[in-house]
């Protein structure tokens, strides 16, 4: 099993205000993503662009398998729209694999149940429309608006009432490596779709996209294959580490299966950075002093 991260650099350089507590912090989440993993899944690669190869692997030296700058062809694309990197990257795979977002630290392995599933996520996310930072509504309404695109998954979804399901992709991947770059893909366009321009800016500034388009979509497609009796993806399932986003939050479960996910406002808690610095510090000083040196 892969593991894998993407880094795309124009959200980063285009939003006037980090998500961490400083820049250092970032980096210094980066070095403790990419070790902890490697202890489990020594074949690692790096998805980004040109500025992130040099970033991470040129000037801070964390070593990856493969790295590879095709998230430069994303130079043009609207920086809001953030996830786009990991969805390109999930459909650039060809082996199975697990996507690690860069603010997750993977102590312990994976369970293998997981690890062999045909699709892995951290946890599903049920939400009941209207009541959720989940907002598809939200889209719908701005692809009427402009006569838009969107995909019959999606609409399939909707159409089961207001209770509906998302996957948290703090980690994502799996050995159905097809029907991951068929998801991908239909991201993509649903992102990308020229009807769908005008759509994407004329949502409300905080409607969120990101997960309209990775974590919910994903959702979409895999309840949409599991109840088509032709689909070739008929008996596509997930394996989650987690039950619910709730129970990733407690922290003896996180604790139990060694796994931590550093979301929303931990970025910015002052006492989780320094136990960042301290940790990288004193297990990886190399990449530690090669950061300070930098800064």
């Amino acid at each position: 099993m892969k593991a894998v991260w993407s880094l795309w650099t124009k959200p980063l350089r285009e939003n006037k205000k980090s998500i961490w507590v400083s820049d250092k912090h970032h980096l210094l989440a980066w070095i403790l993503s990419v070790e902890t993993a490697k202890k489990h899944y020594p074949e690692t690669a790096l998805f980004t662009d040109s500025q992130g190869a040099r970033m991470l692997v040129d000037k801070l030296g964390l070593e990856f398998t493969q790295v590879s700058t095709e998230l430069d062809a994303l130079e043009n694309s609207d920086p809001r729209l953030w996830a786009l990197g990991k969805v390109y990257t999930y459909g650039a795979q060809t082996e199975p694999f697990i996507h690690i977002d860069s603010d997750v630290f993977l102590w312990k392995p994976l369970p293998s149940e997981m690890v062999s599933a045909p699709l892995l996520a951290q946890n599903p996310e049920y939400f009941t429309v209207g009541n959720s930072w989940y907002d598809p509504e939200a889209m719908e309404t701005a692809i009427s608006q402009i006569n838009g695109w969107l995909p019959e998954e999606w609409i399939w979804q909707r159409s089961y009432g207001l209770l509906q399901t998302a996957y948290n992709c703090g980690i994502f991947g799996g050995h159905a490596v097809d029907f991951i770059r068929y998801y991908a893909s239909l991201a993509i366009k649903f992102v990308e779709h020229l009807s769908n321009q005008l759509a994407w800016l004329i949502l409300h500034p905080d409607t969120e996209r990101n997960i309209l388009f990775e974590q919910y979509l994903l959702g979409c497609c895999v309840s949409y294959h599991q109840h088509q009796t032709k689909s070739p993806y008929k008996d596509i399932r997930v394996k989650c580490l987690f039950p619910s986003l709730d129970d990733a939050l407690i922290p003896e479960n996180a604790a139990r299966v060694g796994f931590t996910h550093l979301i929303a406002d931990a970025k910015q808690n002052r006492k989780i950075a320094q136990h960042l610095e301290h940790r990288v510090k004193k297990d990886y000083p190399k990449y530690y002093y090669s950061l300070i040196n930098s800064f």
